[in-house]
């Protein structure tokens, strides 16, 4: 009988025997269409002559054809691309049939030669029904490919990265647990439309490495320096980004010929032209050439010299590495908190819980559990301690946790595993019978109720137990017989032996292992040792066989059943092949290692001192070696959130290093933090972020981190902020905080631009304002000084100040009148401060003092400190004190227009011991400017009223409202809306209102307060800054809470500055609405008022409360009807429509979302009857208070004056 088998051996000899005496690419082609013929014709036959094969026997039969192909057709790949090319273009447009017996042919070429076309990574195995061997075919070759590589486009469906590898295998089944990574469905490849022979390009070799597969899988990996998101590569694709030192040369021999009037500058048309010629710029990119004209030409020249260009570049990207050196900076809570240890012996590993909880264990086999803090809560022992034939206490060698059956496991040095309930460390069972000491433990979750168990043991081997349906097996295992009624035992060729157990024995370094670690994402095994041939060995868990070896094994094991499975696990002790595995050497070995999925790198560090970042795909040469340490390196973890890497050496030094820049950030020797003796267990906590250190005692380093309060919560500043502006020729949002750093803000995304810090030094920023061409900023600090920078790049160009006496300054103004500039700044010296601002001055860079006061200032001006300014076109200046004293100013003539003082509102009780008597800001309601009936002047006080004032005919009040419905809150800030309908104001509280000023007092004195259209609270703290962007409908906000963020018109929430997630201003749909943010919503303050906690009510009406609505209903001569009682029957009870529409109008609390469903339920008391609890109190007889005796005086009798007390 002829077997499938003999006619693939017929197929596979005769073609061979062609092939051999060929010698011409036309010959081969030839001899490759006719076999590609003749396998056509056997799998049609094979597949119609009976009923359909089942999916192993033909992937068996697949791969029983791959092994001789790959010899016959290696020496044809350029035959065989030409021939896919010439069948592509005979076929163009087609897309390809997968189910066909041709394509399935395709699919086999593909499989067959490896050296051509790059098989999919993680061909995993595929199980024969007819014996329970396993068969795994090779996965890709990892040996690096020293010739160059063709790539046809054929087969390869998207354009891979040069160490990419695919994720999803196309003719191979997933093997019976997760242990080569995450369980994927089948799939068939795509169809795709070919591409033309254009396509077809020669690239430099493909370094391909097969032992770790999988670690890109991603189609873009996020490497560390490159942008990551849309809004951060918008701000990447700047024309500054662009120039660099090496274009700088050319840009300036370009600029000298694109001066065509010879002037030395460049005007808006020649600058465009230059930059689009030397930067090949795209024509969109115009707007962003106008905004760096704008930028460099701050004074509004129209026109920019080299030396202004270089100057803006230069301060530009200085601030710029300030910024990021700012932004990178790290420092711990120095000295280390200390406590002393309750272990007698050396600690072996320290490792924490999901809830930031430090677990410690000692050779003794005792457990401590620390908190964050290094507080000591409770301490076991997993050493059966009632055994006392011992001569030797039992030594434990590792341990590590088994979160998802919540057990612990331990090493001991009798050879032996065993496992403990992590709740109650009550022994559940042991694998015994190990012929080596587990020195290093690791496990690792492959998918449900599936699990790896590793170890690595002193002669370098690495042991791994891959476990299926692990809750079964550990409860198996815990019914067998107890080892001196202590611990359930089960020997490890027991444990071997079970179906759903798998054990694997590697020999992988020559010296005791020091680390081991499965890491599930990437399905691969590390591990390290001193040895310096194998330091570090990145390895497969079941392995890979040659094909030949395994279609033996089968065709023995299917002929001969008879045979079974070794019994002796540790007889099945073998090397990885060279496929499986990746072999990186490092001088004098690797004592510790870490690897990151996300950042693509992996550390190691050894005796040798230094730190070594490495590719996972190129084991030849690290990518990068930190050098910096003067002892052997003990401990290394890399921190994926920060892009930091914490090292420790042997000498207790700990350094901080950053993975974009390969820099150390920040050095901590023991005279910093305090700790002492030989190191023995390291860890560093991604919950609590803080590293544990334990020496003779236990120690804890935490991270300076940001305050508790916005540990969840979004902050803009690092401090409180004070102001907020827009500008809106460039879209940014300059905002300024306490600690005199000003940020810039991309107004469209959230996200930031650029900052710099120490603007004023060590004094805050307490207000700002651009100039009429936006193209400066003014600030002005609590150091009395003003400054005006071209804030893009952080230029200083002018400091005005007084020639002595600088105090405080509060609010700035910018005006214009007459073709003059000035600048009004008001402050604590409680006088209106007036600088001129021309650009022509000569002495620009120098300080400017201001001009003399205003005789009316001096002689009548204000008497305390000046808190606010506001100005009205075209002559009129008004400016508030601490006091409640408004007056308004004639900046032409320098005159007080008048004085304003407002009487205090009807039944006002003050809410602070200065009487409230502030006003914190000033508006003018331009569009009733000069109407003289009208009130055109808004005030924020005094006394928490927000006042209207007509300011002609000596001034005169319209109006007087409560700005805020929180008592005892004080509007701090206020804007309104170019046409003056629409009034926003924000309180003390964080509170923002919006109130109807259409048409309020523009007749006479208006009574009632104006409508309010709208109120939510933006912040938990008191508001700073509040302004107003109509062009896009929306309003910024800044507070003391450190926030700054943006709001539609109407309260939609859009963002925060600063958070992870940018937004677009332009699609709704990313805006943070209708969620608000975290800490307003867990404010008890941000509840709305419920109508019963509302009302003022004493102790006694709560107590009489019923009675006295029962004496209401009597006297009101009401009642309601009694329902009918039917006796013998069930009581029925009937509610009328009046009732039920009165409970249907009653709402409980005016709440939404989380809220309502928490009151919905909120267990409701059920009155039974009975005296209530506060009858129930129990009452005590006052004990009489005994009198204190009087103090007695004694007097020294030397000296007659001095008397005490005894």
């Amino acid at each position: 009988m002829v077997t499938d088998y003999d006619v693939i051996d017929n197929v596979s000899v005769n073609t061979r025997n062609n092939m051999a005496s060929l010698s011409s690419p036309q010959s081969s082609q030839e001899c490759i269409v006719r076999y590609l013929a003749t396998m056509h014709d056997f799998f049609f036959i094979w597949r119609h002559s009976r009923p359909p094969p089942k999916r192993q026997d033909s992937d068996e039969l697949y791969l029983r054809v791959s092994v001789d192909l790959g010899e016959q057709l290696f020496g044809h790949r350029k035959s065989l691309d030409n021939l896919w090319d010439n069948h592509k273009k005979s076929h163009t447009g087609e897309q390809p049939d997968v189910d066909s017996d041709f394509w399935r042919t395709k699919e086999l070429l593909k499989l067959c030669v490896p050296p051509l076309y790059k098989m999919p990574t993680g061909l995993a195995s595929f199980s024969v029904n007819r014996v329970k061997k396993k068969i795994r075919p090779s996965s890709a070759a990892a040996n690096l490919q020293t010739y160059p590589g063709y790539s046809s486009g054929l087969y390869d469906t998207s354009v891979r990265p040069a160490t990419a590898s695919t994720s999803v295998s196309y003719l191979s089944k997933r093997p019976a647990t997760q242990a080569g990574g995450p369980r994927r469905p089948w799939q068939q490849r795509p169809t795709t439309e070919s591409r033309g022979e254009k396509d077809i390009v020669k690239q430099p070799r493909r370094l391909t490495l097969g032992a770790v597969d999988g670690i890109a899988e991603a189609e873009a990996l996020i490497r560390p320096g490159l942008p990551h998101g849309t809004a951060a590569h918008q701000l990447k694709s700047k024309i500054e980004e662009k120039i660099n030192i090496d274009t700088l040369e050319e840009l300036k021999r370009a600029f000298q010929l694109a001066d065509v009037d010879r002037t030395g500058c460049l005007q808006l048309s020649e600058f465009k032209q230059l930059l689009k010629s030397q930067l090949s710029l795209s024509p969109n990119k115009e707007q962003q050439i106008d905004a760096l004209f704008m930028k460099i030409d701050w004074a509004s020249e129209g026109s920019i010299t080299w030396d202004e260009f270089c100057t803006y570049m230069q301060l530009e990207y200085a601030e710029k590495e300030d910024s990021y050196l700012r932004a990178k900076e790290v420092a711990f809570h120095l000295p280390a908190r200390i406590e002393n240890l309750p272990h007698r012996d050396p600690v072996l590993r320290i490792t924490d819980t999901s809830d930031g909880t430090f677990v410690a264990c000692s050779q003794d086999g005792m457990v401590s559990f620390w908190s964050a803090n290094a507080d000591l809560k409770r301490t076991r022992s997993v050493v059966n301690s009632d055994v006392n034939t011992r001569q030797k206490p039992k030594w434990i060698t590792d341990f590590v946790i088994m979160p998802h059956f919540n057990k612990f496991i331990v090493g001991t040095g009798d050879r032996e595993i065993q496992f403990f309930e992590l709740s109650s460390f009550e022994p559940y069972c042991q694998i015994s019978g190990l012929e080596t000491v587990p020195l290093k433990l690791d496990y690792s979750s492959t998918g449900y109720d599936e699990c790896l168990i590793l170890y690595g043991d002193s002669q370098g081997c690495v042991n791994i137990l891959v476990i299926k349906s692990a809750g079964e097996c550990l409860r198996t295992w815990k019914k067998m017989p107890r080892q001196d009624g202590f611990i359930a035992s089960i020997s490890l060729d027991v444990v071997a032996g079970c179906p759903n157990v798998q054990f694997i024995r590697w020999y992988v370094h020559g010296d005791w292992v020091q680390q081991i670690k499965y890491y599930h994402e990437i399905g691969q095994v590390i591990s390290c040792s001193n040895h310096s041939a194998t330091a570090l060995v990145i390895g497969c868990t079941v392995g890979s066989t040659h094909v030949e070896q395994q279609l033996k094994e089968v065709k023995e094991l299917g002929q001969d059943k008879s045979k079974q499975k070794a019994v002796y696990a540790y007889l099945n002790t073998k090397s990885r092949l060279d496929a499986d595995k990746s072999v990186f050497k490092v001088y004098k070995g690797v004592k510790c290692f870490n690897f990151s999925k996300d950042k693509n790198i992996m550390i190691t560090g050894g005796m040798d001192r230094i730190i070594r970042l490495w590719n996972p795909y190129v084991s030849g040469k690290p990518t990068a070696m930190l050098r910096g340490h003067n002892a052997p390196i003990f401990y290394l973890f890399i921190a994926e959130e920060d892009d930091r890497i914490f090292s420790v050496s042997t000498d207790r030094c700990i350094k901080v290093w950053d993975i974009q820049d390969h820099n150390c950030l920040l050095t901590v020797r023991p005279k910093g933090h305090k700790i002492r003796g030989d190191l023995q267990a390291i860890h560093y906590s991604t919950v609590s972020k803080a590293l544990a250190i334990a020496t003779d005692q236990m120690s804890c380093l935490g991270l300076r981190l940001r305050p508790v309060l916005h540990a969840d919560i979004v902050i803009s500043h690092k401090e409180p902020v004070t102001c907020c502006k827009y500008n809106p020729s460039f879209k940014q949002v300059v905002t300024a905080s306490d600690g005199s750093v000003i940020k810039l803000w991309d107004f469209e995304t959230g996200m930031a631009i650029f900052d710099y810090g120490e603007a004023h030094g060590d004094s805050a920023i307490t207000t700002m304002s651009f100039d009429s061409t936006g193209r400066r900023l003014i600030t002005g600090g609590r150091d009395g000084i003003l400054r005006i920078w071209n804030y893009n790049n952080g230029h200083c160009l002018k400091m005005l100040k007084k020639e002595e006496g600088n105090e405080e300054v509060c609010d700035v103004t910018y005006i214009e009148m007459n073709r003059n500039r000035y600048v009004v700044a008001v402050g604590w010296d409680r006088r209106i401060n007036i600088y001129y601002d021309s650009h022509s001055d000569s002495n620009i860079h120098h300080v400017q003092h201001p001009a003399p006061y205003w005789h009316d200032d001096l002689t009548n001006g204000h008497k305390e400190d000046i808190l606010a300014v506001a100005q009205c076109l075209p002559n009129l200046l008004a400016t508030a004190s601490y006091d409640g004293e408004t007056i308004v100013w004639n900046m032409v003539s320098g005159h007080i227009f008048c004085h304003l003082l407002a009487p205090p509102p009807p039944k006002y009780e003050d809410q602070s011991l200065d009487g409230d008597l502030s006003i914190n800001a000033l508006v003018f309601l331009q569009t009733r400017a000069y109407k003289k009936e009208c009130a055109s002047l808004v005030a924020s006080g005094p006394r928490a009223h927000i006042h209207m004032w007509n300011v002609f005919q000596g001034g005169k009040l319209m109006a007087q409202f409560p700005g805020s419905k929180m008592p005892g809150a004080m509007v701090s800030t206020m804007q309104t809306t170019k046409n003056n309908i629409a009034l926003y104001t924000g309180d003390s509280f964080g509170f923002i209102y919006i109130w109807n000023m259409d048409g309020y007092c523009a007749d006479g004195i208006e009574q009632n307060p104006p409508e309010l259209i709208k109120s939510w609270r933006g912040h938990v703290s008191s508001l700073t800054c509040l302004e107003l962007v109509e062009d896009y409908n929306v309003v910024l906000t800044g507070s003391v809470d450190c926030a700054v963020r943006m709001w539609t018109m109407d309260g939609e929430y859009i963002g925060t500055f600063g958070q992870p997630d940018p937004w677009d201003l332009y699609n709704p749909s990313t805006y943070q609405h209708p969620m608000v943010p975290y800490d307003v919503l867990i404010d008890p303050m941000s509840l709305p008022t419920h109508p019963l906690l509302a009302e003022k009510q004493t102790t006694h009406e709560v107590i009489h409360m019923d009675s006295a609505k029962g004496s209401d209903d009597e006297s009101d001569g009401g009642h309601s009807p009694t329902p009918l009682i039917v006796p013998f029957g069930k009581q029925q009870f009937y509610i009328d429509d009046e009732t039920i529409a009165k409970q249907l109008k009653e709402k409980p609390l005016n709440a939404t979302g989380k809220r309502l469903r928490h009151e919905k339920l909120k267990p409701v008391k059920i009155d039974r009857g009975g005296p209530s609890e506060y009858r129930m109190l129990r009452t005590y007889n006052l004990a009489d208070t005994p009198q204190p005796n009087p103090p007695t005086f004694k007097v020294n009798k030397d000296n007659p004056f001095d008397f005490y007390i005894d």
